[in-house]
């Protein structure tokens, strides 16, 4: 990791969680700038938990959220509700229920806008210029769609609000692997562009290969943190989340092709895959 870049997002010892229990205990994470950071771990170890508490979606007790400005200026997360957040250019695309299905697919786009005045607001080409074939769909009901193309729109909606950090859920949940191929591609392109990223994955080979920063949560807990090639060569990790007889392997195998099944972390009660 390169400790000369600047961060975005500095998560600093974080308590948070749902009715009267903490899921996170302690927990920090650093975006530097214009990077790719990954959060991985087995299911129920909070991962989508700390997206959430980014986002204002869940009571944070303890610790520090702040989002850097370029000019040293900062602001703190902690206290502000969802729309806030927007307002203060950081955008997540939710693991489930990211576009609204009896909308079109132009409608989708402009509700992503909403927070912003037209001034603050991405310009609807640029962004279907990283997704044209949604360009083509502009009167499509979003219930119409693939998974794949719904998860494009639900990336393409959280971008018109042109956000600095782009948080991302699970974006590879349910998808056949050519189009998770796609979307981490996609991500990538994105990524390029200037926006900063912070991504919590369970398919964590090919997350760590396109991140810059990788982190690793294991019951509510950090456990280690790299550079994603660091990561990806990690003996510990290999053994724990990658390998044949990882954790993350054992849990695909019990629960079938896709180890995100509803209510399969009861461990996170807010989100199967936390």
């Amino acid at each position: 990791m390169n400790s000369t870049v600047t961060p975005i997002l500095q998560v600093e010892n974080l308590f948070a969680g749902y009715t009267d229990e903490d899921v996170l205990h302690d927990v920090s994470v650093a975006v530097p700038r214009g990077k790719i950071v990954a959060v991985i771990g087995p299911n129920g170890s909070g991962k989508s938990t700390l997206l959430k508490s980014i986002y204002g979606l869940v009571p944070r007790r303890r610790g520090r959220i702040r989002l850097l400005r370029a000019d040293s200026t900062s602001d703190d997360l902690v206290r502000l509700r969802p729309h806030a957040v927007s307002r203060r250019g950081v955008n997540m695309v939710p693991q489930l229920q990211n576009v609204f299905p009896d909308m079109s697919v132009a409608e989708n786009l402009d509700m992503g806008a909403l927070p912003l005045t037209p001034g603050e607001r991405a310009d609807r080409e640029r962004v279907l210029g990283w997704f044209p074939m949604l360009a083509t769909m502009l009167r499509k009901r979003a219930a119409t769609l693939s998974g794949g193309q719904r998860q494009m729109l639900g990336i393409a909606r959280a971008l018109m609000s042109d956000p600095t950090l782009l948080l991302l859920d699970e974006p590879s949940a349910g998808l056949s692997p050519a189009v998770v191929d796609e979307v981490f591609g996609k991500v990538k392109a994105i990524n390029e562009a200037g926006v900063s990223v912070l991504m919590v994955e369970q398919k964590a080979r090919q997350c760590l290969a396109i991140a810059d920063v990788g982190y690793v949560l294991d019951q509510g807990e950090n456990r280690l943190t790299g550079s994603g090639a660091e990561l990806l060569g990690n003996n510990e990790v290999i053994q724990l989340y990658l390998g044949g007889g990882g954790r993350l392997a054992a849990l695909a195998r019990s629960q079938g092709a896709h180890p995100e099944k509803p209510g399969a972390a009861a461990a996170d009660p807010g989100r199967a895959g936390a």
